[in-house]
């Protein structure tokens, strides 16, 4: 059969989709990118806060459209959103033939066979209490930039969130695995690879008894091919002196770090069910400027969550003003129901949620092109993403792939260049969140 996959959602979600094509390929199936030419078109939903639900209902039903022009076309929807709410949705979408959870990619094949000979399936099981497993990926043309899911699931239990509901607690892959993929990806091009989990820092514990990032992070510099390593999603209360250090030391490893840090306010922090403390925060943050005085920080915050009042995002403005975070974004709280913070008091109007939001983001852009202005002049490495008539946009070790800043730059006369080349390109111009260069 010709399959079309959808996915919508985070690194994690793209990661089960590429698990699933690899899955269904060995079965025989080929795996093809236009959903009006396929026998089963699936959706990888995102099923986290209400915008992503919205965008998932919105693929579903586009696709829903395109699969009534074949009556034999089928119609499968999988991911977060079908663990979430597998049995609401079976009611209320009939034009969907299959609902899948996230632990259900293994036995895809099968399931998709019973869905196209006609037999309606919704299945959305609990997570495997096991170890991680490895399955093989089907892998994009040019695979020069590639993530690693090294867990899955979640024990940190915050007041805001779903996802140990919908992923379970946090099960480690172990580093051998992690290893032998990354050795694969490297001899298929790969040259930035992207660690990525719910909470990069509790890697291990399950399997170690301890929280052993530091120790892959060496392992994985060792990996001939690979020039970059890029971390997304670490919990600031377990970036260790050991993990700082290893930071500062690694070559391969971009001086950039993703802290989702969602608050400054101590007394929001506790009733998110966060593990720390503002004077904590800071204490991380002054380390890690210190021993790595060129790295990039990203953060994520929430604003409007219950409780928070004018001194808290006082307290939490005050908090970005005085670390101008190189990459930041923002988050209204999204209230989830079958989360402690659902039925929490205190819930704050929409409206002032967006002000607060605004304020933030505003600030955010000064901050920004206060940081890209101080690059011009600078020669800097650029990984190349896309190739346009009149020259190239690419990312500098300091920006995550469709999530941060771009370089936009020419190439010398008679140069060319592929996607997924690194060229040294000097800065002559700052945007709020671009920066244009010339190659050197």
């Amino acid at each position: 059969m010709k399959i079309n996959i959808q996915t919508l959602g985070c690194m994690k979600n793209i990661n089960d989709s590429q698990q699933a094509g690899a899955i269904l390929e060995s079965f025989g199936h080929k795996i093809i990118d236009n959903p009006s030419d396929a026998d089963i078109i699936i959706v990888n939903t995102c099923g986290f806060i209400d915008d992503a639900k919205r965008e998932s209902i919105d693929r579903i039903l586009s696709m829903a459209k395109i699969k009534d022009t074949n009556k034999k076309r089928k119609l499968v929807v999988s991911g977060c959103l079908s663990q979430r709410y597998v049995e609401e949705l079976t009611e209320e979408m009939p034009e969907v033939d299959c609902f899948v959870g996230v632990n259900e990619y293994e036995k895809l094949p099968q399931i998709l066979e019973r869905v196209y000979d006609g037999e309606r399936i919704s299945i959305a099981r609990a997570y495997d209490h096991g170890p991680l497993k490895h399955f093989e990926r089907k892998l994009p043309e040019n695979p020069y930039s590639m993530h690693i899911k090294i867990a899955e699931g979640c024990n940190n239990g915050c007041a805001y969130c779903i996802i140990p509901k919908i992923r379970g607690p946090f099960r480690s892959l172990p580093i051998e695995d992690i290893i032998e993929e990354a050795k694969k990806l490297a001899k298929a091009g790969c040259k930035e690879l992207v660690l990525i989990a719910q909470d990069l820092t509790y890697y291990g514990k399950d399997l170690y008894g301890d929280f052993v990032l530091p120790d892959l992070l060496r392992q994985l510099c060792k990996v001939e091919g690979i020039k970059w390593i890029r971390l997304m999603y670490c919990y600031q209360e377990r970036i260790t002196d050991e993990l700082i250090d290893v930071l500062a030391s690694e070559e391969k490893i971009c001086k950039y770090i993703d802290i989702p840090l969602q608050h400054s306010s101590d007394k929001v922090l506790k009733l998110m069910r966060r593990r720390t403390t503002q004077a904590d925060i800071q204490n991380t943050i002054d380390k890690l400027r210190e021993k790595i005085p060129d790295i990039h920080i990203r953060t994520t915050l929430i604003v409007g969550f219950p409780g928070e009042n004018d001194e808290d995002f006082d307290n939490l403005y005050d908090f970005v003003e005085l670390n101008k975070f190189e990459r930041l974004g923002v988050f209204k709280y999204s209230r989830e129901e079958g989360t402690a913070a659902a039925k929490m008091p205190e819930q704050v109007d929409e409206e002032l949620k967006e002000e607060r939001l605004d304020a933030i983001m505003n600030l955010q852009m000064g901050i920004s092109l206060q940081s890209n202005k101080a690059k011009i002049g600078r020669i800097m490495p650029v990984i190349i993403d896309e190739i346009e008539e009149d020259g190239y946009v690419g990312r500098t070790q300091y920006d995550a792939f469709e999530i941060d800043n771009s370089v936009i730059f020419s190439a010398k006369e008679n140069k060319a260049y592929k996607i997924g080349d690194i060229v040294n390109v000097r800065i002559i111009d700052a945007y709020d969140y671009d920066l244009v260069g010339e190659e050197v």
